[in-house]
């Protein structure tokens, strides 16, 4: 599910690499940010070496996502929306595994919430700043919201000793379908006012 996950988060990122007319390089090198630099981030915030260069598998789901873009660019523009559910997926699940491996670690359970979070949309942010625009979580969507919701269900279930597997499902669950009606019914948070706010 994980190496699952880390495809999908790399479709997203060599979607927008296209989208900005990177070459080759660009596209599997932004796509390899997406869908590696959360887990990263969260491993090095942690204190473990990350997962990412101990398992070759993770390399080779992020390049593969990045030519499947480059090469299929097109044709994936145009189900962007099923991409946009698996991008979805790909944020629960990534909250969740995030927030578990920070419970695993010792960490308190509001630590663990926000290292899921930071997971799930640390490889968008990232990619965001590479493109020089102000990262998508921080201005539109409901984004870190479902993440923070996803990861939520997880801990506070195994702080409260359950170890069913059936919490971390729901976390994820919950992850997606409030990142799915956000986009559906393009639900954001109120910006900040300014003089030229109507």
């Amino acid at each position: 599910l994980n190496l699952a996950g880390t495809f999908v988060f790399g479709l997203s990122g060599g979607l927008a690499a296209v989208r900005a007319r990177l070459d080759l390089l660009g596209v599997v090198a932004l796509a390899a940010v997406v869908a590696l630099a959360g887990g990263i981030i969260r491993d090095l915030l942690i204190g473990t070496p990350p997962a990412t260069f101990r398992d070759w598998r993770y390399l080779a789901a992020a390049a593969a996502a990045g030519l499947v873009c480059f090469f299929a660019g097109l044709a994936l523009e145009r189900i962007r929306r099923s991409v946009m559910v698996f991008d979805a997926f790909g944020l629960g699940l990534f909250a969740v595994t995030g927030a578990t491996k920070a419970l695993e670690f010792g960490l308190g359970p509001v630590q663990a919430i926000l290292l899921g979070t930071l997971t799930g949309v640390g490889g968008g942010m990232l990619r965001d700043v590479l493109l020089g625009r102000v990262p998508t979580v921080l201005r539109e969507g409901l984004y870190a919201v479902p993440a923070l919701l996803g990861a939520a269900v997880l801990v506070v279930a195994q702080q409260a000793g359950s170890t069913s597997p059936v919490f971390p499902v729901l976390g994820v669950m919950l992850c997606v379908v409030v990142r799915v009606l956000g986009l559906w019914f393009r639900v954001r948070l109120p910006a900040a006012r300014t003089e030229r706010s109507p």
